[in-house]
Formats: structure tokens, sequence, C-alpha cells
């Protein structure tokens, strides 16, 4: 009896042994596939690896996590690349870092609001097996959020803009008028405490504005590259800020200045630093 026990178990391990060498191959050709073509959909790699569509997502979400390759709506794009360039992103680590201790503040149970922009994305990464009810408007981030057990996801629709795979217009306005979020966490392409936020596209202020009204407090994602620098489109001031999570490399005269305002401001750790928060 004992030895016929011990014959189940060590087939148990050597069969999930076998399942994990599997799936890591399949990942390997997986990434050679989009390193060589660039981006792919779930259903062309599935067809092409031979398995189901839900081992495919759940094969990105993996990848995704791990920084591996982007996951972009109805499939993935190669390398850490923003979607939609041609280049890598020479500011990722610090969007990990902040997409990371932004995860932190996000309490299981909350319904939150993200926007597009790719420290955005950095959170939504970190939030894959957690419990949340999400609203967003950015497409990348329903790639990496859909089909996960623990996300109630909200997608406001609307005019998709290219390359940043936001949708805009009066669609995801309309919308989050019957929606409400405990937070938003916004990705900014500039702001300031004396100029507030402010973003290199015109037709995302308003969208950006809804979406601040629908939600109870503010979490601003901004490396630290934006902090002083300054857009042509204004969107709100910092006075609608509650908390704003940057890098370790943010000048002490911007951090203080935020502070000055009544903003929190959250260094992120990052392997060189360690975090520090007032």
């Amino acid at each position: 009896m004992h030895a016929k026990r011990a014959d189940i178990l060590t087939y148990r391990a050597s069969l999930g042994q076998s399942l994990r060498v599997l799936s890591s191959k399949r990942r390997a050709q997986l990434l050679v596939r989009l390193n060589e073509e660039g981006r792919a959909s779930v259903n062309a790699l599935a067809r092409d690896l031979g398995v189901t569509p839900s081992t495919i997502r759940r094969d990105l979400a993996r990848l995704s996590v791990d920084g591996a390759l982007v996951r972009t709506y109805g499939g993935a794009a190669a390398g850490t690349a923003v979607p939609g360039r041609d280049t890598a992103d020479p500011r990722l680590w610090a969007k990990r870092a902040i997409g990371a201790a932004a995860a932190s503040l996000v309490e299981d149970g909350q319904t939150i609001a993200i926007s597009s922009g790719t420290t955005a994305l950095e959170l939504a990464r970190r939030l894959v097996d957690r419990r949340l009810t999400v609203i967003t408007n950015a497409l990348d981030v329903v790639g990496v959020l859909l089909d996960r057990s623990g996300i109630e996801l909200v997608v406001l629709g609307g005019v998709v803009r290219p390359s940043m795979h936001s949708m805009l217009g009066h669609l995801p306005e309309l919308a989050l008028r019957e929606l409400r979020a405990d937070a938003l966490f916004m990705g900014i392409g500039a702001l300031s405490a004396q100029h507030g936020l402010m973003n290199d596209a015109i037709p995302e202020i308003l969208t950006d504005r809804a979406l601040r009204r629908a939600s109870r407090a503010c979490v601003v994602l901004a490396d630290s590259s934006k902090l002083g620098a300054v857009a042509p489109a204004y969107v709100f001031g910092i006075e609608e800020v509650d908390t704003l999570v940057t890098d370790a490399d943010a000048d002490a005269g911007q951090v203080a200045a935020f502070e000055t305002r009544g903003v929190r401001v959250i260094l992120a750790a990052t392997p060189e630093r360690s975090t520090s928060s007032t």
C-alpha cells in the first residue's frame, strides 16, 4: 500500500515537472515568435503553438508581469517597447518601481480607475492576482487584466487614440457619469506644483477630467523626468492630487514644492535605492 502511494506521488511529481517544462518551452517559443514578427494575436499564437486561447492568455499574463512582453488588446507585442513605438523605454526601470509602489496602495475589494499611459500600465501588471473592480479607458490595461478571475473589468469605450491605445470622446465621459471609484491612478505627461497636471495630447483632457470627477481620490504616477516639466494641454490643478508616486531620482526641491501644496509624495524603491515617503 505504501509502495503504491509512493509510486502515485512520484508519478504526480514527474507529471508536474513535465508540465512545467512544456510551459517553459511554449513560452520560449511564444517569445521567439513575437521577436520575429513584433506582435501577434492570441488566436494566431494559439493556432501556431497548438494550444487553447485561454492557455495563451495565461502565458501572456505571466510573461507580461515578468516584463518580457507588452500586452495589447487581443494579443501581445515584443519586448518592453511602448506599444505602437519602435524604441524601448529608457525610463522603464523607474516606471516599474512606481507601479510596484502604487500597487501597495490598492486594497482588495476596492473600485479603482486606471488611466492610459505606460506608468499606469506598470501598475496594472501588478494587480493581475488581486480582487478589484477596475474602470479604465486604456486598451493596454484591458489586455493585462482581461480574464483575471478576481478582476471585475469596466471598459469605458470611445474613439481609440493610435499608439497610446486610450479611448476618448463623449462616450467615456457619459459612462463616467454613472460610475464611482475609490481612487484614480493616473499617468501624466508633465506636472508641477505651480502649473498642475499637463499632457501632450489635447484630446485626452476631457476624459482625464471625467475620470477625476468620478473618483474620491487621485494618485498620480509620474517618473522624476516629468516633475517640473511643462506640456501644452492643461488637465487640472495640483489641488486635485492627493498622492504622487515617483522614483528616487526626484529633485528634492520639486518634492518639497508638492508637499507644500498638500500632496503626499512617495519615492518608489529601486534596486539601487530604498523607499522614502512622507
